[in-house]
């Protein structure tokens, strides 16, 4: 299988708006989506988990609470966390502001399609 390398210029992308949150897409791959998060304390993706695909985050600003099956885990820029398949996870901030991490998923597994059918597009 090849394809094209994919660039996306800073401040650049999909980019999906919503009251609390703001979700860039940089990378739309069958086997892998990329995207930027940056989300207010009043937005939360509750404990969940998946059986398909592998669910990333590298934190880029703020606090960001991990919400683990044993109880969260507060982690600061710099930090990378994988949840693999089963594994029982979900994220907020705890404030002041907002955070921001970037979001891969591997395989896409239809993450990026629930991010256009639910938020507005501004590109």
């Amino acid at each position: 299988m090849t394809g094209e390398p994919i660039v996306v210029p800073p401040g650049e992308g999909e980019r999906h708006e919503r009251d609390d949150a703001v979700i860039t897409v940089l990378a739309d791959q069958p086997t892998l989506s990329v995207c930027e998060i940056a989300f207010d304390p009043s937005f939360e993706v509750g404990q969940h988990s998946h059986d398909d695909h592998v669910d990333a985050f590298y934190v880029l600003e703020g606090e960001v609470e991990f919400l683990l099956a044993d109880g969260p885990v507060r982690v600061g820029p710099g930090t990378f966390f994988a949840a693999p398949p089963g594994a029982v996870h979900g994220f907020r901030t705890p404030g002041p502001g907002r955070a921001r991490v970037l979001n891969l998923h591997g395989p896409d597994a239809g993450f990026v399609e629930m991010v256009r059918r639910t938020t507005r597009a501004r590109n």
